[in-house]
C-alpha cells in the first residue's frame, strides 16, 4: 500500500504514526494483547484532550478499559487518580486488577472500615468514602487529576443514588471525571447535564455486544430459538427480528390446554415421583430441573454458565440438588486444583468456624464445579467462588442478581429461571434494564466466539413479552437524588446557606424535573393561543362579555353550592330520623325498590354510635332491618331515605319470630298489614328553595339582567365561547401550578431541612453551631438520630458491648420486617439507652411531620431496627461465632456485613463524641476492636 502514496501522502502518514506515538494512548496500548475498540480510542482521545467523558456500552464491552487510561494518564502527568466502584466486592477485583499492573506501591484501596497505602497515587474506593473525603476537606484531594465512576448508572438506585451526584457536583473543577455506565437510553439527557455542571464532557455510547447474544427458551428437551433469524443479535445490523412462530404456537397450545381433575389418581398420599409423572403426562412440555439444565448445557459445550435465581435459599437449593443428582464437571486434576485454591485462601480461618461456615459442603460442590453465589455468603467465600469461575475451575453458578453489579464473572451462558423477582414489596416482572443486565454476563471476550441467553419455560409464559424485554437494551437514568441532615450542615458550612441552595439546584434530579416542565410549558403556549381564539369568538359588540360570562357562571356556581347544601341537610335530616327509630316502629319506605309499610326488626345503628354522636360521617349511617308488607326481609340503607322518616305506629314483635321461618314472615307480615294498612303516609311536604330567598342570587341576577350583553341577539353564541374559554383557562392553570411543583422541587426540600435544624440548633442563621459540626461527621440514614443520641448522653456509660449493640440499630434493616416477634435485647443498660432511642426518633418523627419532611420521598429518618442489637452485643462479648448465628439466625455473609457497618458507624461516632467528660468516644473505638475479630477481620481485602 505505501508503494502507491505519493511523496506528499507517505510524509504526512508519518508525520500521523509519529504523532500517535508521541501520545499517552500509544504506550497504554501496548499493555494489551488485542487492539482496542473505536468507542474505546474515542473516549480515550478526549481524556487525552482534556475533556471529560460519559461512556454508555453494554455490559463486558470493555468499557473500564477507558477508566484504566484514566489511571494511565493521571500516573504520567504525575497526578491522582481516584477510582471509584458502588460495591466493596467490586473495589477489591478492581484494587486487585491495578496491583497486579503498577505494584502495591503505587495503588492504595479505601472501603470504609479498611484502608490500604491511602496516600498512594492511584486509590480505588467506595463512592461514599470519596463523598465523605469532600465533605471533611481531605488533604488526600490535593494532586488529584482524574475521578474514574465505574457504574455510574448506579445513581438511579433509590437508598445510595444521590451519593453519586454529591461527588460529581463537589469534585473540584481541576477534576476531570471519567463517568462509566450500562446502555441508558438517556445517555445524552445525563451527558448534557454532566457539561453543565463538570464543563466540556463527550458523550460516548456504543450499541454493539462485543461477543453476539443468542437467545433461547428451554421448554422440556428443545431448546428454542427466541428470533427465528437473529441477525441484528449483536446490536451490528439492522434487520428487523421476528419472534419464532414454533415458540408462538407452543404458547397457544400450552396456556389453552386445560387439566381434568378426575384423571388425577386417587388415594390417601401421591408421591412426588408420582406427581412429577402425573404433571409431565399432563403436558408436552415442561420446566426441566436444574441438574438436566447444566448437564444439558454441558453436554452442548455451552458451559460455564451462571443461573440466576432471585433467592437466596434457592441458590443454596440448587448447588445441593446438583449434588445429589451425581452432577461432576471437573476432572481429578480440577478437583486437585481446586482444593489447592481453596484451602491457600480460607487457612486463617479456625477450624471450628470452618464447620460453623459449612465449609465442607461448600468444598464438595466447588471440588465437582459447583457453586452458589449471593449476599448471605462470607465474602472470601464469595472471592474463592469468583476466582474459581474465572480460572474454569467452576463451571456452574447459582446466583442472585447482584452478581449482576459489575463483578467481573463473564460466562458463555446465563440462565434465566423465571422473569419474575420480589422488589421487597411484591412480586413484579423484571425490567428490560434488568435483563439487560442479567444478559449481558453472557459471552466471554477474547474465549467465546458467541454467548447464550437461556430462560426456562414457565407456564404462563409469553413469547412476545420475552421479546420484549430482549429486544429493550436500554432504560432511562432516573435521578435518586435528595438532600439530608448531614448533607446539609456540610453544604452551609462550606458554601453558606444562599450557595448551597444554588448548587442543589444543579443537581441531575433538578435538571430532569427542570426538563419535564418543558413539555408541559408548550403546552401551555398553545393553551395561551386558544385562549386567544377563544377570547376573539366571546367579543360582543355591546361590552365586556368576559365580565357577563363570570356573572352568569357565579350566579350557577352559586345556585349549585345551594343545592348541595340542600341536599346534604335533607340526607342529615333524614339519617337523624332513622337514629331514632325503635324495633316495633312501623313506618313508610319512600322510595327504592322496597318502599311501602315495613316493620323496624333492628334500627341497624353502627357498633358505638349512640344518639347525637359527631362522628357520624365516617359510618355509612344506620341500615335498619325491616319486614316489609310482602314478607321480605331486607336491610335497608340511608339512599332508601330522601327524606325524613316516622313511626306511624307500634307493633310487638314475638320473642318466637324467626326472620328465616317463612311462616314466621307471613304471620308478622299479615299482621302488620291489619295493624297499619289503612294508615296513609303523610306526604313529605317539598320545602321552600333556599335560592329563593339567597340575597347573592338575587344581587347577581339583578346585574346580569342591567349587563349591556343581556340584551344581544348573540349572546348564546357568545356564551358558548365564553365557557370554552373558561374551560381551556382552568387546564392552563393546572399546568402552571403543575411547572411551579416541578421547578425548585430540591431547594424547597433543602429548605425544610434547614428549617428543622434551626429548629434544634444545629444550624443559627447561615451558620453552623457546634451540634452541626458535630452532625457532620455522621454519615448514614439515621445521621441526626446519632447525633442527637450523641448530644443527650444516651450512650454514656455503656460498654463497648452495648454502645455497639445500639449503634447496630442505627444501620441494621431487617431483610423482611416482622412486626409480630419482638427482637431478643440485651438486658440493663443496653436495653434502657435503646429505649430512648426509640423515642427520641418518636419525637424526631413527629418533628419531621411538622417540617413536612416525608420520609415516603426518602428524606427524613426511618425507625431504628433493634434486630441485630443482640447479635451485635454477643460478637462484642467475645462469644463463638456458632453460638451468634444459631441466636441470630441469620445466613454469615449477612452477619459479616452488618458487623462491618456497624464498624463504619462507630468510627465516625469515635470522631464526632465529645473528647472530655465522656466516655463514648473511648468505648466506640473499644467497640470497633471488639467486633473486628473472626470472620469479620478475616472476611476479605475491603
Amino acid at each position: 500500500m505505501t508503494e502507491d502514496l505519493t511523496p506528499a501522502q507517505a510524509y504526512a502518514a508519518a508525520r500521523a504514526r509519529n504523532a500517535e506515538r508521541a501520545t499517552a494512548l500509544a504506550p497504554f496500548r501496548e499493555m494489551y494483547d488485542f487492539d482496542l475498540d473505536p468507542f474505546q480510542i474515542e473516549a480515550c482521545k478526549a481524556l487525552e484532550a482534556g475533556k471529560g467523558v460519559l461512556v454508555a456500552a453494554p455490559t463486558g464491552s470493555g468499557k473500564t478499559i477507558v477508566g484504566e487510561f484514566a489511571v494511565h494518564l493521571a500516573l504520567t502527568q504525575g497526578r491522582k487518580c481516584f477510582y471509584t466502584t458502588p460495591i466493596k466486592a467490586l473495589s477489591n477485583q478492581k484494587y486487585a486488577d491495578l496491583v497486579k499492573r503498577y505494584g502495591p506501591d503505587k495503588v492504595g484501596l479505601l472501603t470504609g472500615d479498611n484502608s490500604v497505602n491511602g496516600d498512594a497515587p492511584i486509590v480505588v474506593m467506595t463512592t461514599e468514602v470519596l463523598r465523605n473525603m469532600l465533605y471533611a476537606g481531605s488533604q488526600a484531594l490535593s494532586g488529584l487529576g482524574h475521578v474514574v465512576m465505574d457504574e455510574v448508572h448506579y445513581l438511579s438506585d433509590r437508598f445510595r443514588g444521590a451519593v453519586w451526584e454529591e461527588v460529581i457536583i463537589h469534585l473540584p473543577e481541576s477534576v476531570t471525571l471519567v463517568s462509566l455506565s450500562a446502555t441508558v437510553s438517556n445517555a445524552e439527557e445525563f451527558g448534557d447535564w454532566l457539561d453543565t455542571v463538570r464543563g466540556d464532557t463527550e458523550v460516548i455510547v456504543s450499541e454493539s455486544r462485543p461477543v453476539p447474544l443468542w437467545q433461547h427458551v428451554l421448554a422440556g428437551r428443545r431448546m428454542y430459538d427466541l428470533f427465528e433469524e437473529e441477525t441484528d443479535h449483536g446490536g451490528r445490523g439492522a434487520s428487523r427480528r421476528e419472534v419464532n412462530p414454533d415458540l408462538l404456537r407452543l404458547a397457544r397450545t400450552e396456556n389453552t390446554r386445560t387439566y381434568n381433575p378426575r384423571d388425577r389418581r386417587r388415594g390417601k398420599m401421591i408421591r412426588e415421583a408420582d406427581r412429577e409423572r402425573e404433571r409431565r403426562q399432563r403436558s408436552r412440555i415442561w420446566t426441566p430441573g436444574r441438574p438436566e439444565v447444566i448437564e444439558r448445557l454441558d453436554a452442548e459445550g455451552l458451559l460455564p454458565a451462571i443461573t440466576f435465581i432471585f433467592s437466596r435459599a434457592a441458590c443454596e437449593a440448587a448447588v445441593q440438588q446438583c449434588l445429589y443428582a451425581g452432577l461432576r464437571l471437573n476432572n481429578d486434576e480440577g478437583r486437585l486444583r481446586v482444593r489447592e485454591i481453596v484451602e491457600a485462601r480460607t487457612a486463617s480461618i479456625p477450624t471450628e468456624d470452618l464447620h460453623v461456615l459449612g465449609y465442607y459442603e461448600w468444598l464438595e460442590a466447588l471440588e465437582r464445579g459447583i457453586a452458589a453465589h449471593h449476599a448471605g455468603m462470607l465474602p472470601t467465600f464469595k472471592e474463592v467462588v469468583e476466582e474459581l469461575f474465572v480460572r474454569g475451575l467452576v463451571k456452574a453458578v447459582f446466583a442472585t442478581e447482584t452478581l449482576a453489579l459489575g463483578i467481573n464473572m463473564p460466562a458463555r451462558t446465563v440462565i434465566l429461571e423465571k422473569l419474575v423477582k420480589w422488589n421487597g414489596e411484591q412480586h413484579a416482572d423484571i425490567t428490560p434494564g434488568e435483563y439487560t443486565q442479567l444478559t449481558g454476563r453472557a459471552g466471554r471476550r477474547g474465549i467465546d466466539v458467541e454467548g447464550h441467553a437461556v430462560v426456562l419455560w414457565q407456564r404462563g409464559l409469553d413469547p412476545e413479552h420475552l421479546a420484549g424485554l430482549a429486544g429493550t437494551r436500554t432504560y432511562p437514568l432516573r435521578s435518586s437524588f435528595k438532600p439530608s441532615y448531614n448533607m446539609a450542615v456540610n453544604l452551609v458550612d462550606q458554601f453558606g446557606r444562599h450557595r448551597s441552595r444554588e448548587l442543589l439546584e444543579t443537581s441531575f434530579a433538578q435538571f430532569q424535573a427542570d426538563r419535564s416542565v418543558v413539555g408541559i410549558s408548550r403546552q401551555v403556549q398553545k393553551n395561551e393561543e386558544g385562549l386567544d381564539g377563544y377570547r376573539e369568538g366571546m367579543t360582543c359588540h355591546l361590552g365586556d362579555f368576559e365580565e357577563y360570562a363570570r356573572l352568569r357562571r357565579d350566579l350557577k356556581d352559586r345556585e349549585t353550592e345551594l343545592a348541595k347544601q340542600g341536599a346534604a341537610q335533607r340526607r342529615a335530616q333524614a339519617a337523624g330520623s332513622l337514629e331514632k327509630l325503635k324495633p316495633g316502629d312501623v313506618i313508610h319506605v319512600p322510595t327504592g325498590k322496597f318502599a311501602g309499610l315495613a316493620l323496624v326488626l333492628d334500627p341497624g345503628i353502627p357498633a358505638g354510635r349512640t344518639n347525637g354522636h359527631r362522628g357520624f360521617e365516617h359510618h355509612d349511617g344506620p341500615r335498619p332491618l325491616v319486614l316489609t308488607a310482602e314478607r321480605q326481609v331486607k336491610r335497608l340503607a340511608s339512599i332508601d331515605f330522601p327524606v325524613p322518616v316516622e313511626a306511624l305506629e307500634r307493633m310487638r314483635i314475638p320473642k318466637s319470630f324467626n326472620p328465616r321461618s317463612p311462616q314466621s314472615r307471613r304471620d308478622l307480615a299479615s299482621a302488620l298489614r291489619s295493624k297499619a294498612g289503612h294508615i296513609n303516609p303523610e306526604r313529605h311536604h317539598k320545602q321552600r328553595a333556599a335560592a329563593a330567598d339567597d340575597r347573592e342570587i338575587a344581587r347577581l341576577r339583578t346585574e346580569i339582567r342591567a349587563h349591556p350583553c343581556h340584551g344581544c341577539d348573540e349572546r348564546e353564541d357568545h356564551a358558548r365561547w365564553a365557557e370554552r374559554y373558561h374551560r381551556l383557562q382552568r387546564d392552563t392553570q393546572q399546568l402552571e401550578r403543575r411547572i411551579e411543583g416541578r421547578t425548585n422541587t430540591i431547594a424547597r426540600t433543602f429548605d425544610r431541612i434547614v428549617a428543622l435544624l434551626t429548629e434544634l440548633d444545629y444550624l443559627r442563621g447561615g451558620e453552623v453551631t457546634e451540634n452541626g459540626k458535630r452532625l457532620a461527621r455522621l454519615y448514614g440514614e439515621l445521621d441526626l438520630l446519632a447525633s442527637e443520641c450523641l448530644r443527650d448522653g444516651v450512650w454514656e456509660g455503656l460498654t463497648p458491648a452495648e454502645l455497639a449493640a445500639c449503634v447496630s440499630a442505627l444501620v441494621f434493616e431487617a431483610r423482611q420486617s416482622d412486626d409480630a416477634v419482638a427482637p431478643k435485647l440485651p438486658a440493663g443498660n443496653a436495653k434502657a439507652a435503646l429505649g430512648e432511642m426509640v423515642r427520641i426518633w418518636g419525637r424526631l418523627d413527629a418533628l419531621e411531620e411538622e417540617f413536612k419532611i416525608n420520609q415516603a420521598e426518602g428524606v427524613g429518618q426511618r425507625e431504628p431496627d433493634l434486630g441485630f442489637a443482640w447479635a451485635a452485643h454477643q460478637w462484642a462479648s467475645d462469644k463463638s461465632l456458632d453460638e451468634v448465628l444459631r441466636e441470630a439466625e441469620m445466613p454469615a455473609g449477612d452477619f459479616v456485613r452488618w458487623c462491618k457497618q456497624v464498624i463504619d458507624v462507630l468510627g465516625q461516632i469515635a470522631a464526632a463524641a465529645p473528647k472530655e467528660n465522656s466516655t463514648v468516644s473511648k468505648n466506640a473505638r473499644k467497640a470497633v476492636d471488639a467486633l473486628l475479630r473472626g470472620v469479620v477481620a478475616y472476611s476479605s481485602v475491603g
